[in-house]
């Protein structure tokens, strides 16, 4: 992995929805939305971060993930131009761009998939997955999304050319879109092509489940989503099972043994965090988690305002999850102001101490309601404490209290009163 990923803090973006774009397929007007996120970059680096992670910005029917043309930006977004001048400003205010590959499946408007359906013995057909039965193979039962034939060598080509073509513009990273659906053989014959050209580019597997770590290996990925972690931390902290949590850790610095997980507490394909936990009194303990483990930290827009909204299994259940944000970006936020403060002092602190990119835990206190871990890396550490409970968590022997909620110190430890955190320096 490459040293600017050791810095990076991502800000994830979905452009259609934050931008306002329809994504029903009914009004594909065009319109130069991307420019409207520049001004954004600046709250980008308020935040704390700096790097912006954008969902998916190529031509597509509907959503952006049924893509029609990988060359050309979405009309809805802008063109190649608008694209560009966003990266341009991004890099000028020292922020890494992250593009979102969608190269398992394509829209039903896909130019060869058109012809192929139109004509089976047409060489396009060549490109595309066939069942037993000979039909197009969907992705994961959406008639709309059509699988390539990964095995076939022209589309490895194809993604090989299309990852160039970008990261040539200015991109300096890759997520691949459900790459748990890919052979991990093909993204090994693919990202070797594409790192010779762009040695310094950052892939990330989108991954959900199975041993990350073989998947790394074999896919050459740089790293994969952290769902475990995402999963131990919000279900932990829903159910007050801090045990559930715990055994995410353990998993997760098996994991940091050899690469470092892009980790999350929100995406746009999952419920909010802070309607993920009822109880608003532990919302900050998932931000501290996430800020205080090893790994390469996402914010997902609108989390660090406490945005709440819930995914549904229907059509459009994804757009509450979604939500356009104020095109005038100077506009004044008067709701989520402590969340964001929240997000500014974590952040901080994990930028004035840059080895927590690859640190592990250690536990040394696990209860149901109450969690004490340390964290450590080149030679430093912070030991951090989660009290669930009503009562008053003694923490002996700790340190320096850096930030906390309801903790004061005394001579022989911290005290972390009802429902608060805290995070120390030896």
């Amino acid at each position: 992995m490459n040293q600017w990923t050791e810095h990076v803090v991502w800000w994830h973006v979905y452009p259609l929805g934050f931008l306002g774009a329809d994504t029903t397929g009914q009004d594909r007007t065009p319109e130069p939305r991307l420019r409207n996120l520049v001004p954004w970059l600046d709250h980008l680096l308020e935040i704390g971060a700096n790097g912006l992670a954008l969902g998916p910005v190529f031509t597509s029917s509907t959503h952006g993930y049924d893509t029609i043309d990988f060359f050309t930006v979405d009309p809805r977004l802008g063109t190649r131009d608008d694209l560009v001048y966003l990266i341009d400003e991004a890099h000028s205010r020292g922020i890494r761009v992250m593009l979102d590959g969608v190269f398992n499946h394509v829209g039903r408007e896909f130019p060869a998939l058109v012809s192929a359906l139109a004509d089976p013995t047409a060489p396009e057909a060549a490109l595309f997955g066939r069942d037993s039965s000979g039909a197009v193979t969907n992705f994961e039962g959406h008639g709309g999304l059509v699988a390539f034939d990964h095995g076939n060598p022209d589309v490895a080509d194809l993604v090989t050319e299309v990852m160039n073509f970008w990261l040539d513009a200015g991109a300096d990273a890759w997520r691949l879109d459900a790459a748990y659906s890919v052979p991990n053989a093909f993204w090994a014959t693919v990202l070797p092509r594409v790192r010779g050209n762009h040695p310094d580019v950052f892939v990330l597997g989108e991954v959900l489940h199975g041993d990350y770590t073989q998947i790394v290996a074999e896919a050459t990925l740089d790293s994969v989503t952290q769902y475990e972690l995402w999963q131990g931390v919000w279900h932990g902290l829903q159910e007050v099972n801090l045990h559930e949590l715990n055994w995410a850790l353990t998993r997760h610095n098996g994991f940091l043994e050899t690469f470092v997980p892009y980790t999350f507490i929100g995406n746009h394909d999952v419920t909010r965090i802070a309607s993920q936990i009822d109880d608003e009194r532990h919302h900050p303990h998932a931000l501290v988690l996430l800020m205080t483990l090893g790994g390469m930290p996402s914010v997902y827009y609108g989390d660090e305002y406490g945005y709440r909204a819930i995914k549904e299994e229907r059509f459009g259940g994804d757009d509450a999850i979604r939500p356009a944000y104020p095109v005038d970006a100077a506009q004044p936020v008067t709701a989520g102001l402590e969340v964001m403060a929240l997000h500014q002092q974590l952040i901080g602190i994990r930028r004035r101490h840059p080895w927590l990119h690859r640190a592990t835990s250690t536990t040394s206190t696990v209860e149901n309601a109450s969690l004490v871990y340390t964290v450590s890396g080149d030679g430093q550490s912070l030991t951090v404490a989660i009290n669930l409970g009503d009562s008053t968590l003694a923490v002996p022997g700790t340190g320096t209290l850096l930030a906390g909620a309801h903790s004061t110190q005394s001579g022989d430890g911290l005290s972390v009163g009802a429902h608060g955190w805290a995070i120390t320096e030896a």
